[in-house]
C-alpha cells in the first residue's frame, strides 16, 4: 500500500539530514522532492502544488524542538497535512433511519459488489445488524447470483426478483421487505457501467430519489488514481453522495485517489477495502493512514484488529494449559487461524513501524501458515495434544504426509518447543524477570 509514495518520501525527508535548522533553501530542496513524489503518485498538480505551499508555510521560521532534527520537524508537518488533505477526521457511516438504507454507487469493476458482502458483514459483526443486501443490477447477468453467493458466505439475506428489469422498483419493494422482516439495515448494489454514460447516472438518481437513502456511497477502485477522483466528481454532481469506499488498496496502488478525492468532491472517505476476504474492511482513518504512507507504521489499528480476535474464554483455556504443560498444537493451530483472520498478512506487517521499509522487497504471501497447517493436519490427535511422542519414524510419516521435508518438521517442532517455553515463562513470575532483562538490553 503505497510503497512507492513511501520510498520517495524517504528520500526527500534526506535532504534535512545533518541540517541544524530549517532555511527557505533546504525546505524548498526538500518540498520539491514532495511535490515529485505527489506527482508521480497521480495527485492533481494543483493539490500537490497547494499541499507544499502549504507546507513550506508552516515550516519557514520554525524553531527546531531539543527533541527533533530539522528531517524529523519536517516529517511530522507533512504527516499532519496529508492527515488534513485525506480527510482530517475520521467519519463513520450514518445508521439512521427504519431501516437504514445505504446506497452503493460506481463503475463496473470497482468492486461495489464484494464490498456490499464486506460491508454487510461488518455492520453485523461488528454493529450486530440484521441486514438485507439488494441485487439491482439487472444488466450483469452474474451481478445478482454473484450477490447471493457472497449473502450465502456471510449468512446475510439477498432479496433479488428475477425477471424484473425495473431497479427503481427492485428496490422499493426491498425497503418494504426489509421493515416486513425486521431488517436494520438495506444495502442496495446497483449497476455500473465501464464509463459515466447518462443511462446509468439517470437510473441511480432515479433510485435514489425513489428510496431517499441516509447513506449514499460511492465505490472506487484505487488503483486507476487520477481517473477516479474524476468519476468521483462526475457521480457526486449527480448524487451528492456522503462518502467514499477505497478498494483493492492491498494491490500496486500510488495513492492518487486517496490523497486528491477529499479536495475534489468535499466528502470523506469513509472505508477501505485491503484485500479479497470478507473480513478485509476497515473504517478510514486519515492520520492512520498518513503514518502509514510516512512508514511510522500503524500500531492502533493492529491492536484493534487483534482486539477483534481475542476471545476471553479461549484465552483463559489457553492459560490453564500452558500452566500445566498441556499446550498442544491444536492450541497452535488455533491461535495461527485468529492471526489469519486478522487480514493480509502484507498489511498486517505494514502496520508495525519500520517492518513495511524492511520487508518492501519481500513477497509476504498470504498463505504463510499454509505449511504448518499442513504439517499440523497430518499429525495424529494423539501427536497434536502430546508433542513430546513425535519420534523420528512419526517425523518421516508426518512429511511424508504433509508434503514437507523432515528438516521443515524439525524446524516447526523446535519453534513450537521454544514459543511454548517463553508462554510458560510469561505465565510464572518469569514475566516480571523477563520484563527486567529487556529493560536491561540496549539497542
Amino acid at each position: 500500500m503505497f510503497n512507492n509514495l513511501s520510498d520517495k518520501l524517504d528520500k526527500a525527508f534526506h535532504v534535512l539530514k545533518g541540517h541544524g535548522s530549517i532555511t527557505e533553501v533546504n525546505v524548498a530542496e526538500t518540498l520539491k522532492e514532495v511535490r515529485r513524489a505527489l506527482l508521480d503518485a497521480d495527485v492533481n498538480f494543483k493539490i500537490a502544488k497547494d499541499f507544499t505551499k502549504r507546507v513550506k508555510e508552516k515550516a519557514i521560521g520554525q524553531n527546531v524542538l531539543t527533541t527533533l532534527n530539522p528531517g524529523q520537524l519536517m516529517v511530522k508537518l507533512v504527516k499532519d497535512e496529508l492527515t488534513e488533505l485525506m480527510g482530517g477526521e475520521t467519519v463513520g457511516v450514518n445508521l439512521g433511519g427504519s431501516p437504514t438504507v445505504i446506497l452503493m454507487s460506481g463503475l463496473q469493476g470497482s468492486g461495489k459488489t464484494t464490498f456490499s458482502g464486506k460491508l454487510a458483514n461488518y455492520l453485523k459483526t461488528k454493529k450486530s445488524k440484521e441486514v438485507l443486501l439488494v441485487g439491482c443490477d439487472v444488466y450483469r447477468p452474474a451481478a445478482i447470483n454473484q450477490l447471493q453467493v457472497v449473502g450465502e458466505q456471510i449468512g446475510v439475506e439477498v432479496y433479488a426478483e428475477v425477471g424484473n428489469q425495473n431497479p427503481v422498483e427492485i428496490s422499493q419493494n426491498a425497503v418494504k421487505h426489509a421493515k416486513a422482516t425486521g431488517k436494520n439495515v438495506v444495502i442496495i448494489d446497483t449497476a455500473g457501467r465501464l464509463a459515466v454514460d447518462e443511462q446509468m447516472m439517470t437510473e441511480i438518481s432515479n433510485i435514489h430519489k425513489a428510496i431517499s437513502p441516509q447513506e449514499t456511497l460511492f465505490v472506487v477502485d484505487s488503483m486507476t488514481g487520477q481517473d477516479a477522483v474524476n468519476t468521483a466528481k462526475a457521480f457526486n454532481d449527480i448524487l451528492n453522495f456522503e462518502g467514499v469506499v477505497l478498494t483493492k488498496l492491498d494491490g500496486d496502488t500510488r495513492g492518487g485517489a486517496a490523497l486528491s478525492i477529499k479536495s475534489v468532491v468535499d466528502k470523506p472517505i469513509k472505508f477501505i477495502g485491503t484485500g479479497e476476504k470478507m473480513e478485509a474492511i476497515d473504517v478510514f482513518h486519515p492520520d492512520r493512514m498518513a503514518e502509514r504512507i510516512l512508514g511510522m507504521g500503524d500500531v492502533v489499528s493492529l491492536v484493534e484488529r487483534a482486539q477483534e480476535q481475542y476471545d476471553e474464554e479461549e484465552a483463559r483455556k489457553i492459560q490453564k494449559k500452558i500452566a500445566k504443560n498441556q499446550f498442544g498444537f491444536d492450541d497452535f493451530l488455533k491461535q495461527i487461524q485468529q492471526i489469519k483472520k486478522m487480514g493480509n498478512m502484507k498489511d498486517l506487517v505494514g502496520m508495525i513501524p519500520g517492518a513495511g521499509k524492511m520487508m518492501k522487497d519481500v513477497d509476504i504471501d498470504d498463505d504463510a501458515f499454509k505449511g504448518i497447517e499442513a504439517i499440523i493436519h497430518s499429525m495424529t490427535p494423539t501427536e497434536r495434544n502430546t508433542p513430546s511422542t513425535i519420534n523420528s519414524s512419526r517425523k518421516k510419516r508426518i512429511a511424508k504426509g504433509s508434503g514437507t521435508t523432515i528438516q521443515e518438521v524439525n524446524q516447526l517442532m523446535k519453534q513450537f518447543t521454544q514459543m511454548s517455553k517463553m508462554m510458560k515463562m510469561m505465565q510464572g513470575g518469569g514475566g516480571r524477570k523477563m520484563m527486567q532483562m529487556m529493560q536491561g538490553m540496549k539497542g
